[in-house]
């Protein structure tokens, strides 16, 4: 079998950051997470539109008109309500008119709904770096990744996650564009509201710092030792942790995919 670099994404580095163990049950054991909500059609659909309206526009007159975008809205609908077409044309409207309007143009971004991807050496292992964008803009200096959040009640994401995917995404996009991520900004559709985190070199090197510690595990394969804290309250594999549990139960059998490691080495 061929070795293959080992795929990671931010969200497999906040779980390894969070908790080593847990990390190994659902991603090197194999144990499957209950998903608890699925995809919002809704979001979907917002999602699709503001795609549809970058990518569509030929940017030869500045603006694109309402019924323009009207156009794009639907067709995004024939899965949705009666009231959540209404609800989601009121939210593109809003979008239309704080996101669009005031510039006096539309301008024209680098890429929409766009895949990360990358490597990166650590430790003598080869990491695939991969995540997902909704919009990305050229800055004078760089890059700005736009996220789009269209959830009712949405949350911002802990302190620790941000940074563990900028730095992620900055690694990757530099190696995609040649360009430095700046910032990414997080736009909350129902509300208009806009969330900005700036990218530094620290993010980068804690990125870095957590892939290391995961690469130096990988190879010992042994050392899956748990970290504590408010997460093992909700943690799905509670009941296997030894740190958790004073008698835990055994692990169920699961089909474990072989997997072959692609060692890098300098010469």
């Amino acid at each position: 079998m061929l070795a293959m670099a080992y795929l990671l994404s931010a969200t497999k580095l906040k779980s390894y950051a969070q908790c080593p163990r847990a990390y190994y049950f659902r991603y090197e054991y194999g144990l499957k997470k209950s998903s608890v909500f699925g995809a919002a059609v809704l979001g979907r659909a917002l999602h699709g539109a503001l795609a549809q309206l970058y990518q569509d526009w030929h940017y030869q007159d500045p603006m694109p008109s309402e019924e323009w975008l009207r156009y794009r809205w639907e067709n995004q609908i024939s899965s949705l309500t009666a009231t959540q077409v209404e609800e989601g044309w009121q939210i593109l409207r809003r979008y239309f008119e704080t996101e669009i309007l005031p510039l006096g143009v539309m301008r024209c971004p680098l890429a929409t709904e766009g895949r990360i991807q990358g490597l990166l050496q650590v430790n003598g292992l080869e990491f695939k770096l991969t995540g997902r964008y909704d919009r990305l803009d050229s800055l004078e200096d760089g890059l700005e990744l736009i996220d789009y959040k269209s959830a009712k009640n949405p949350k911002l994401p802990e302190a620790g996650t941000v940074d563990l995917q900028l730095g992620l995404y900055s690694l990757a996009l530099e190696q995609r564009y040649g360009k430095l991520l700046r910032r990414m900004s997080l736009l909350f559709l129902r509300t208009g509201e806009r969330v900005t985190y700036e990218v530094t070199y620290e993010h980068r090197r804690q990125v870095e710092a957590v892939i290391g510690d995961l690469a130096l595990r990988l190879l010992d394969e042994e050392d899956w030792q748990p970290q504590c804290g408010e997460q093992c309250g909700q943690c799905a594999y509670a009941r296997y942790c030894s740190a958790v549990e004073a008698e835990p139960e055994p692990l169920p059998e699961v089909r474990r995919k072989t997997r072959k490691l692609q060692l890098c080495f300098s010469f």
